[in-house]
């Protein structure tokens, strides 16, 4: 095991400026907000859903990593994110002297977290996948949509439209009976307002996104629930 701790990961300046600029690359291309504010979430979401499941401490820090790392491909191109930016994680971490069994965990979650071509090949990438799925919010509606929004002027956008519907985003594990391991449940607990976009248009843009949550709750030997509007839809 090696010395490289998220706190590190997260003050880490080159990071910083990788997410930062990756971004602002997405913001210029019409996407909503990849920031530190959503690495940070991504990062508490998969700490938490890993610890509530019982893995050790190393392994819900290396989660915590991958997670915040994530999107640092951006910074190249949208497209094939997820694999730049593995080979991006793979460099910066090597330099800092984190064990090559480590990188590999990590890289490996970086690179099967874009639903196109993810695959929950490990617990830390299917924590990741989880993490970064359910950070469904208003606030990553660029904040210049936010304003029209707010003059009652609705974005054609449908992905804006869905993201600044939902009004309150949680993620939980939760179960019937006795709370173990094998039947706790990972949920996704969503308030929508149906006056800005409708439940269909969610599952419209985000239905593979779910679908790829419940093969990694499957990896986890757990199950994935979404909730929207105090009703089990999935």
């Amino acid at each position: 095991m090696s010395n490289v701790t998220y706190k590190y990961i997260k003050q880490n300046k080159d990071i910083q400026t990788y997410i930062a600029h990756a971004d602002n690359a997405l913001f210029k291309i019409g996407y909503t907000e990849h920031s530190t504010t959503h690495a940070e979430k991504c990062a508490a979401i998969a700490h938490m859903i890993l610890s509530k499941l019982g893995y050790d401490e190393r392994t819900c820090e290396l989660a915590q990593i991958a997670a915040h790392m994530h999107d640092i491909g951006n910074v190249v191109n949208r497209q094939d994110h997820a694999q730049s930016g593995a080979v991006m994680a793979f460099r910066l971490l090597d330099c800092m002297g984190m064990p090559a069994e480590e990188i590999s965990v990590i890289i490996s979650a970086i690179g099967n977290h874009d639903e196109k071509t993810a695959r929950p090949v490990n617990p830390v990438a299917a924590a990741v996948i989880l993490a970064d799925k359910c950070d469904v919010r208003r606030s990553r509606v660029r904040s210049c949509v936010r304003e029209e929004a707010m003059s009652g002027v609705f974005t054609e956008d449908i992905h804006d439209r869905v993201n600044y519907s939902c009004v309150k985003s949680t993620v939980r594990i939760g179960g019937d009976g006795e709370e173990t391991a094998s039947n706790k449940a990972i949920i996704l607990d969503l308030t929508i307002d149906e006056k800005i976009s409708s439940i269909m248009e969610y599952f419209e843009i985000f239905i593979g996104r779910m679908a790829l949550c419940r093969k990694a709750a499957k990896t986890l030997e757990t199950h994935f629930e979404l909730i929207m509007n105090n009703s089990r839809v999935l």
